[in-house]
């Protein structure tokens, strides 16, 4: 559970929240189903009350960052005090109204199922609802593609509406991988003995593995905040500069296609087009996201602690 909280709290804000609301259901579900064991009520109920407890947990770790989307200046108490009394209010008028539900004696199941679903569905429009400053991996992908195919990054409701709620943070399905680790990126040595030229004046090195369809970036030891921006906005240029269609698959590359054999040159030139790319166009984007009110933080991206050391370039 605590894992789970990690990476969504990391990478996705909004995802978390509904994440929260669907734990409380779910905790309330297993009290629910107490009735119909009660000789395992202990075991139900702690499962029961240590979902909650998480689910809570979510909550209140989300409830700051969302507070401060709808703020506007310092006005970030008013805007608090203001959620609370609305949710103060919600709970009241919930407790009313279950108990004229009660008085009609109806089905448990049926009207739980029922009044979790519209719970849900209000959540979900919540989290929809919500317009975050800040560049996520999610929302940076949004925007980096959006900038790489109309020359324009999107206004701060079209990028938070194209986020993806619906993501499980336990299925590896990111074809960028930034911080990755050498091992990983690069299967050989003469890989990297390529690449590393086009990178001698980066803090920072980006490629390509056909195998397993991911594009990898390596960040250097004396990489700043910048850098690994930087280094996420040229992951996805390359990855846009990568046609599926000529890209090397597992089963041919078992089978020792010959006709794949001038990938890897394939893969440099392009590497080297991305590289011209970035160079100039890597200011453009951060000057129209900052005009759209986007806030970029290399934290919010999550590079991980893996860096390359003793890297004797010198960088300019």
């Amino acid at each position: 559970m605590l894992w789970l909280i990690d990476k969504l709290l990391t990478h996705f804000e909004l995802q978390l929240r509904f994440a929260g609301d669907l734990l409380m259901e779910l905790g309330a579900g297993v009290e629910l189903a107490t009735a119909a064991v009660p000789h395992l009520f202990l075991p139900l109920a702690c499962a029961a009350n240590v979902v909650k407890n998480v689910a809570a947990v979510t909550s209140t770790s989300t409830r700051t960052p969302i507070y401060k989307a709808f703020a506007k200046g310092e006005n970030i108490g008013d805007v608090t005090a203001k959620g609370e009394c609305v949710g103060n209010i919600a709970d009241l008028m919930g407790t009313g109204f279950s108990i004229l539900i009660s008085k009609r004696n109806p089905s448990l199941v049926t009207t739980f199922g029922l009044l979790s679903c519209g719970y849900l569905l209000s959540s979900y429009q919540e989290v929809r609802s919500v317009v975050l400053h800040t560049l996520n991996r999610a929302r940076f992908t949004v925007a980096v593609e959006s900038f790489l195919k109309t020359g324009r990054v999107p206004s701060l409701q079209e990028g938070n509406i194209q986020e993806k709620i619906f993501t499980f943070p336990w299925v590896e399905d990111r074809p960028v991988m930034l911080g990755a680790r050498f091992k990983d990126a690069f299967q050989d040595p003469s890989t990297y003995l390529a690449v590393k030229p086009f990178f001698d004046k980066e803090r920072y090195m980006v490629t390509y593995s056909p195998t397993k369809g991911k594009v990898y970036a390596l960040l250097k030891n004396q990489a700043n905040s910048d850098d690994i921006l930087k280094a996420a906005f040229h992951a996805h240029v390359l990855l846009h500069f990568m046609n599926p269609s000529k890209v090397v698959t597992r089963k041919s590359v078992e089978q020792s296609d010959p006709a794949f054999a001038p990938m890897e040159y394939e893969i440099e030139s392009r590497i080297a087009e991305s590289c011209e790319m970035v160079s100039t166009s890597y200011g453009t984007f951060k000057s129209r996201a900052a005009e759209q009110g986007w806030r970029m933080s290399e934290s919010l991206l999550n590079p991980g602690r893996a860096r390359l050391c003793h890297m004797n370039e010198e960088v300019e």
